[in-house]
């Protein structure tokens, strides 16, 4: 709980700025304050939407999962010579043909698996800022943030203050991180994978009990603070989704998350860690099915079969073309429609569609006639 001296500090801000503090009544009381004093004064001006209370990404349409584009790799180079254009363009553009939501890759250093190591990586919060700003309906947030990069409560402080600016879009993707360049060339450590373990479990209580209303001291499993004052508050309540794979971080996820990201959209593949994860919320005596399942999906997409294949050719570097054809599910809008309408009926709710050939805002083109047919 505050203090007397700073309930008796805010009664002083609330009598000579008013505008600086402005609580509404529900509002305060949620904050669990001993006492709250309210100023009046009369002001005609119109509330802006909560746009957390009417948010048609809420539910999958006809059935079908959520389709969130994942964008890993930034090809804003000298022929480009505008990011700021180049990410509002796309995110205008992904909103326009209806996909739900942005997530940006969180890496310091180009992973191999996506572009050559000179190649632009933006930090995230500060790109998603500037996405947030735009007038779209698209969710925002990472997939995902590796703990070992930021410390937790700068995360929640950074999460909450996207999710304020968006009007309650924003979610926060969590991973125990695995790089070791990229955590040497920044000068930061990267544990045993146990200790990795240990800080996303801190990690995720942490930011949960920043979020919470009050700013009374906190005494959780993982961590002890000594209050919880993190203004502004998220406008809602923020989706926590974890990525990965392994036994030990599905347990984090049943105990913890309340979403689970697959990095990979094999069926078979999902059927089996999904088990996994069904039988440790069972341990914990938590229903399985409060924790959205969701994936990544990186497919080769073209036109028509001609344009697969000339797409395949390009991407496959020296993995032989129905290899990569295969591992990436190369194929045409009505192919990879399908696919996602499968792995809806699998239980993910959301798929991340990361196109390996991303350009520009144009590029997304080919994803309009997906999202039309899951609709």
């Amino acid at each position: 709980m505050v203090t007397e001296q700073l309930r008796r500090a805010r009664a002083l801000v609330d009598a000579h700025d008013p505008e600086r503090w402005r609580p509404a009544d529900e509002g305060a009381e949620r904050e669990d304050w001993d006492a709250v004093v309210v100023v009046r004064q009369s002001d005609d001006r119109t509330p802006a939407p909560n746009l957390a209370e009417e948010d048609p990404a809420s539910t999958p349409a006809h059935g079908g999962p959520r389709l969130v584009l994942q964008v890993s790799r930034f090809p804003w180079g000298e022929d480009v010579g505008d990011p700021t254009r180049w990410l509002t363009d796309l995110a205008r553009a992904a909103d326009a043909i209806g996909l739900d939501g942005i997530a940006l890759m969180d890496h310091l250093v180009q992973i191999p698996q996506v572009d050559r190591a000179w190649e632009p990586i933006p930090e995230p919060y500060v790109a998603l800022g500037l996405l947030a700003g735009l007038e779209t309906r698209l969710r925002l947030g990472t997939l995902v943030s590796p703990v070992t990069f930021r410390a937790p409560g700068i995360v929640a402080k950074a999460v909450a203050t996207l999710d304020a600016l968006s009007g309650g879009r924003a979610f926060c993707g969590l991973g125990a991180g695995w790089w070791l360049r990229e955590h040497q060339t920044f000068g930061l450590d990267l544990p045993a994978p146990g200790t990795r373990i240990g800080q996303l479990q801190t990690a995720i209580e942490t930011m949960r009990a920043l979020w919470a209303p009050g700013t009374k001291a906190y005494a959780g499993r993982y961590v002890h603070l000594p209050e919880t004052t993190c203004y502004p508050r998220p406008v809602g309540q923020v989706p926590i989704v974890v990525g990965g794979s392994g036994d030990r971080l599905l347990r984090v996820v049943a105990e913890q998350a309340d979403a689970w990201n697959l990095p990979s959209s094999d069926e078979a593949r999902l059927a089996r860690r999904r088990a996994v994860l069904r039988g440790h919320c069972a341990e914990l005596g938590r229903d399985p099915d409060d924790v959205e399942v969701t994936v990544l999906d990186v497919p080769v997409l073209g036109t028509d079969r001609e344009d697969v294949a000339r797409r395949v050719e390009r991407l496959r570097g020296r993995v032989p073309a129905t290899a990569y054809a295969r591992q990436h599910h190369a194929g045409t809008a009505a192919d990879h429609a399908a696919r996602y309408a499968g792995l809806a009926e699998a239980e993910a709710g959301t798929v991340f569609v990361a196109l390996p050939d991303l350009v520009d805002a144009d590029d997304l083109r080919r994803l309009e006639p997906v999202v039309a047919r899951l609709r």
